[in-house]
C-alpha cells in the first residue's frame, strides 16, 4: 500500500523501499550512478554476474576448451536446459520450453505448425494494434500458403467474438506493447478451444514481470524474448513453448539439423525429434545464450507474487504522481488505470511525446517513445525502487515546468526511439 498522494513525499517512498522484500535483489544488477532506468520493458539491466559468465564462456569454454565444450560445457543441451529453468516462470512443465532463435522466428514456427494442425481452416486472428512484427510474420505465414490462409486483425474487445469455425489460431500478445493492457489468457484460450481453434501467446511483455500460467490456461504455443524483464542481454535468444500434447504432432517448416531426431547421424532426409527439440533449427548463439542464465537465476530467487505486487504498486505510484504533479502539462493516461488490467509499464500520450522523452533521457531518466505520441515507462520490480519513481517524476516536473523539452537538441530524431 502507498500513502495518499496528499501526504506522499520522498521520505515515504524511501520507507517503502526499506520495507520491500525484493529490495536486496537490486544489488545483483549493474545500475549506472545517477540514472533512473525505466525501460526494462525494452532492455533489462545487466546482472552483475553476466560479465563474469561471459568471461568464462569466452576465455575458458571457447578459448581453452574449444570444440570440446559442446560436450564438456553442455553447449549442445543449453537450449533445453535453460528452457526447463525458464519454464516455471511461465507456468510450463519440464520439456515444454526451449530457448532459441528470435521471437519473430519462433512465432513463424508456431503459426506454421498451427496451420498444419488445422488444414481445414483458413483464418489467423491477431490484434491489429499489436507490435507490428507479429502481424508481419502472420502475413508471411499466410502468403506461404498461396492464399489458402488469411490474417484477420481485431482489437481487444473484438477478439473473442471473431473466433469461429474457420479460425486456425488466435495469436495474441499477453501484455500489449504500447498500452500495457493485459489480456485474459484463460478466457481467450478457452474461447479458442471451444471453437476448435488453437491459442498462441506472445509473452514478451509479461514473462518475468507477472505470473503467467500457460499450463493452467491450456495454451497451445507461446513465444517470448529474454532481453526485457528476464534481463538476458541485448538480442539474447528468445523462447518457445509447445504443450506436450502437440510435440511430435505439430510440424514446423524450418527443418534444420538441430531439430532432427538424430542430428549426428547426418542422414540424407529429415526426421523430426518428437519432443521440444523439434522446434530447434541450427547452431545457437552460445555466448549470448549462456548470459540468459544469469538473469533467470535472479528471477528464480524471487517470488513471482511479490514481483507482481510490487509492479502494481510502482505503476500505481507513478500514475498518481504524474497526474498530481504534472497536471496541466498535457499528459493523458494511455494505460489501464486498474493495476490488475495493466502489465509492468505505464504509457502516457502527449502531443510532444518525442522531445519530452528526449529531455527526460538527457536528465537521466530512461524510458522510450512509441509513435505517434506515447511516452512509455517500464518498471522492473527486481531493481526499480519507489524512490526511483519519485525522483523520475521530480525530473519530469522540472522538464515540463521549465519548458526544457522545447530546446532544439530535443527535437532531433534518433534512429531508435
Amino acid at each position: 500500500m502507498t500513502p495518499d498522494t496528499a501526504t506522499l513525499d520522498r521520505a515515504a517512498c524511501e520507507a517503502m523501499d526499506r520495507a520491500d522484500p525484493l529490495a536486496p535483489l537490486r544489488d545483483r544488477f549493474h545500475l549506472p550512478e545517477g540514472m533512473i532506468y525505466l525501460d526494462g520493458n525494452s532492455l533489462g539491466a545487466m546482472p552483475k554476474g553476466a560479465a563474469a559468465r561471459a568471461h568464462e564462456v569466452v576465455t575458458r569454454e571457447w578459448g581453452t576448451d574449444l570444440i570440446k565444450s559442446w560436450n564438456s560445457a553442455g553447449w549442445f543441451d543449453l537450449p533445453v536446459r535453460l528452457g526447463d529453468k525458464l519454464a516455471p516462470l511461465v507456468g510450463a512443465a519440464p520439456g515444454e520450453v526451449v530457448i532459441c532463435d528470435s521471437t519473430s522466428q519462433n512465432l513463424f514456427k508456431v503459426l506454421s505448425a498451427a496451420v498444419a494442425l488445422r488444414p481445414d481452416r483458413s483464418v489467423l486472428i491477431l490484434e491489429g494494434s499489436n507490435f507490428p512484427t507479429n502481424n508481419y510474420i502472420a502475413e508471411g505465414v499466410a502468403a506461404a500458403t498461396g492464399g489458402r490462409v488469411s490474417v484477420r486483425l481485431c482489437e481487444k474487445d473484438e477478439i473473442a467474438g471473431a473466433i469461429d469455425a474457420d479460425t486456425i489460431a488466435v495469436a495474441i500478445t499477453h501484455v500489449h506493447y504500447k498500452s500495457g493492457h493485459v489480456h485474459d489468457m484463460a478466457a481467450i484460450t478457452a474461447r479458442a478451444h471451444e471453437a476448435g481453434a488453437l491459442a498462441i501467446w506472445d509473452l514478451c511483455h509479461s514473462a518475468g514481470a507477472m505470473p503467467v500460467d500457460l499450463g493452467g490456461a491450456g495454451a497451445d504455443f507461446a513465444v517470448g524474448c529474454t532481453y526485457k524483464y528476464l534481463n538476458g542481454g541485448p538480442g539474447s535468444p528468445a523462447f518457445l513453448f509447445a504443450a506436450k500434447r502437440h510435440q511430435g504432432q505439430a510440424l514446423q517448416p524450418v527443418t534444420g539439423w538441430w531439430g532432427h531426431a538424430a542430428p549426428f547421424a547426418f542422414e540424407p532426409g529429415y526426421r523430426p525429434q518428437h519432443d521440444i527439440r523439434q522446434f530447434l533449427i541450427g547452431t545457437q548463439p552460445i555466448v549470448s545464450m549462456a548470459l540468459v542464465e544469469t538473469g533467470l537465476d535472479i528471477h528464480l530467487a524471487a517470488d513471482m507474487g511479490a514481483i507482481r505486487a510490487k509492479s502494481m504498486a510502482l505503476t500505481d505510484l507513478f500514475i498518481r504522481l504524474v497526474e498530481a504533479r504534472c497536471a496541466g502539462h498535457g499528459f493523458t493516461l494511455a494505460s489501464p488505470r486498474d493495476a490488475a488490467a495493466r502489465g509492468s509499464q505505464v504509457s502516457f500520450a502527449h502531443a510532444e511525446g518525442y522531445p519530452v522523452m528526449r529531455a527526460l533521457i538527457a536528465a537521466g531518466v530512461i524510458g522510450d517513445f512509441r509513435a505517434p505520441d506515447t511516452v512509455r515507462f517500464g518498471f522492473t520490480p527486481l531493481y526499480t525502487g519507489y524512490a526511483d519513481v519519485w525522483d523520475a517524476v521530480d525530473r519530469l516536473v522540472s522538464i515540463m515546468d521549465g519548458g526544457i523539452w522545447k530546446l532544439p537538441e530535443h527535437q532531433v530524431r534518433d534512429a531508435v526511439t
